[in-house]
């Protein structure tokens, strides 16, 4: 009996020892999700007369990865501002160069230059090796930096401001002294895919969650806004005080003092003419507006109630926006986002400011919380951004259009049937042209998850965005994880849509086929003449003008949609193995009954031929029979 209790304790005891040993191991599952973290902590000395910075960092990099890092990576956006450099010879040897660079970087004077010279870095009281190519900076560590340990380093740098070509520089088309984005030496990502390392030609980011604490010393005349809590507005005014101004030491510099969490992204802007205005949603997060005195300033006061309901609009149907406040500047060189702060030039009409504030303020989603590697999955980014911009836009103006987004179906339409076209899988970076790029990125992204409210039914879409959104705030989701939340979400295998509309340039084209008598009954006959396979709706319209509604399935998803906006009361009928070209049903209703059939009258299947969708009249179309045809069973 005493051997058999010593027996069982060891037993336990190597258990124990195994499961301990087992639960310490670094898992690689792909299943095992990982982010690093930062905290920046930047003191900037910024001499507006020579348009140069001095800038020192004290960053704290925590390797959350499960493997050992020997060195860093950093991006130095500025070098790209240089003759010679990547994206210069990029925009003069791309077939369609974006308009606002062409050959501007290349015949820039080294006063209009832009760059950032490492004069240090530091590890504690160690030197570290470091070496600068473009707009990469590699550094090379004395000590890996082991899985669950941080890594402190101390930077020095000496930048300068290039005058405004695309999205940062000096003095805009509109006289903006300085739009202030990708302006300080920033951590690469290093993801479940290693290191992202792609030289900055001009595309988008991706960077690192964590957190900023920003001290600006710029002369007293300048007006700063941009990402962060101001965390002394009381010493610096200009709007921001809640009470009496009291300012602390040289009075002909003011220090700036920003502090932001949770964020992969810091930007601001300065202009010494700024107005700055401010109002609040019913959540309390404050909106301010900087913008200067001038023709537009009835434009930027008139938009403000509109950015108040495109934000509350967000909240109700998208997910709460978290952060306390979000500013809205006139700045850059169009309009682009960054974590809690977008720069917007204000030129053209009302509606156009309101149409890119709407977006910008809507990436605060798309980008900003929900941190997609937008140079691998930009329709992810600007694509749903897109078709919420549009459903905003839809909401604002009470236009009540079903489909608010029919130009980015023409748009996506004309590249699919074109020789140019490209998959949305391409790296931003490696578009063959820059029109394809935009069109792929905002029409086709926005094309795709508009269609998929069409695969899985509107409200299914409507819930699971919210979903998506409270699993993967704050976080880097991939296409993958977003496509699990709609499977969930839905009920169905949603594998073949984001393999075909993504990963591919096949394309989808339905026709009525033909449509026959069979005495009080009508056979119709769907051919599928595109690669793309996809559920369908057709819509049968009787002589009296009532709509009955067939909804066909495909087998490959495993069930079908239930709440759409054609209603509940649609009848789903045999799911189509795909591999038949030819679908074949009958209707109750004779041929006389029938005054049109039309797949789709909703206009949200990206159908590259619409010619072919529609039957009307009462005249049998002749066709060959098909030897191999799928029949339905109502």
């Amino acid at each position: 009996m005493v051997e058999s209790k010593k027996r069982n304790v060891c037993m336990r005891v190597l258990i124990l020892a195994l499961l301990i040993l087992f639960y310490s191991l670094p898992s690689f599952s792909q299943d095992s999700y990982w982010q690093q973290n930062i905290k920046y902590d930047m003191n900037i000395d910024f001499d507006h007369e020579s348009h140069q910075f001095d800038i020192h960092q004290e960053i704290t990099y925590a390797n959350n990865s499960p493997d050992e890092l020997s060195k860093v990576y950093m991006h130095l956006f500025y070098n790209a501002f240089q003759p010679g450099s990547m994206m210069d010879v990029r925009s003069r040897s791309i077939a369609d160069p974006d308009s606002r660079v062409v050959d501007r970087i290349y015949n820039l004077d080294k006063n209009e230059i832009g760059f950032q010279k490492i004069i240090s870095v530091r590890n504690g009281s160690n030197n570290l090796t470091f070496f600068q190519d473009g707009t990469i900076l590699e550094i090379f560590l004395n000590k890996p930096i082991k899985p669950g340990k941080k890594l402190s380093l101390s930077i020095d740098c000496k930048s300068q401001i290039p005058i405004q070509i695309r999205r940062t520089g000096r003095y805009n088309k509109e006289d903006v002294a300085y739009s202030m984005t990708q302006w300080y030496p920033k951590m690469c990502e290093y993801d479940l895919e290693g290191w992202h390392t792609n030289p900055y030609i001009g595309r988008e980011f991706y960077g690192v969650w964590g957190e900023f604490n920003v001290e600006i010393n710029i002369d007293s005349s300048f007006v700063l806004g941009g990402t962060g809590i101001l965390q002394n507005p009381n010493e610096i005014g200009h709007g921001y005080e809640t009470k009496k101004i009291v300012r602390k030491g040289n009075t002909n510099k003011l220090k700036w003092h920003f502090k932001a969490e949770n964020v992969h992204d810091f930007a601001w802007a300065a202009d010494p003419f700024f107005i700055h205005e401010q109002t609040s949603l019913e959540n309390g997060t404050i909106l301010h507006f900087l913008h200067k005195n001038d023709s537009l300033n009835d434009n930027w006061k008139r938009l403000q109630p509109y950015a108040v309901k495109c934000f509350e609009y967000m909240n109700e149907n998208y997910g709460e926006y978290p952060y306390k406040q979000y500013s809205i500047i006139q700045g850059g060189d169009g309009g682009m986002e960054y974590p809690m702060c977008t720069l917007i030039t204000a030129g053209g009409s009302f509606k156009g400011l309101v149409s890119v504030t709407v977006h910008e303020s809507i990436h605060s989603w798309f980008q900003g919380i929900l941190g997609t590697n937008e140079s691998k999955y930009e329709w992810m980014d600007e694509g749903f951004c897109t078709y919420a911009q549009y459903e905003v836009l839809n909401y604002l103006y009470e236009k009540n259009v079903l489909n608010p987004l029919y130009r980015q179906y023409k748009s996506y339409s004309n590249v699919a049937k074109s020789s140019y076209k490209e998959p949305l899988s391409t790296h931003a970076d490696f578009y063959n042209l820059n029109y394809v790029y935009g069109v792929n990125a905002y029409n086709k992204g926005s094309v795709f998850l508009h269609q998929l409210g069409y695969v899985i039914g509107s409200q299914a879409l409507k819930t699971g965005m919210k979903k998506y959104f409270e699993a993967w705030k704050f976080k880097h989701p991939k296409p993958s994880d977003f496509k699990r939340i709609m499977e969930i979400e839905s009920g169905l295998e949603l594998d073949w849509y984001f393999e075909q509309f993504t990963q591919t340039t096949n394309t989808i084209d339905y026709a009525i086929a033909r449509v026959k008598s069979m005495g009080q009954k009508t056979q119709i006959l769907v051919q599928k003449k595109g690669r793309i396979p996809m559920p369908l709706d057709i819509c049968l319209v009787t002589s009296d003008s009532n709509a009955v509604w067939y909804n066909i399935p495909l087998r490959i998803m495993r069930g079908s949609k239930k709440n759409d906006i054609i209603g509940d009361t649609f009848k789903t009928i045999s799911d189509w193995p795909w591999v038949y070209e030819y679908y074949e049903f009958e209707v109750d209703f004779s041929l006389e009954e029938i005054k049109k059939i039309q797949i789709d009258p909703s206009t949200r299947l990206a159908d590259v031929n619409l010619e072919n969708n529609i039957w009307t009249g009462n005249t049998v179309q002749e066709l060959t029979a098909p030897e191999i045809i799928f029949k339905s069973k109502l």
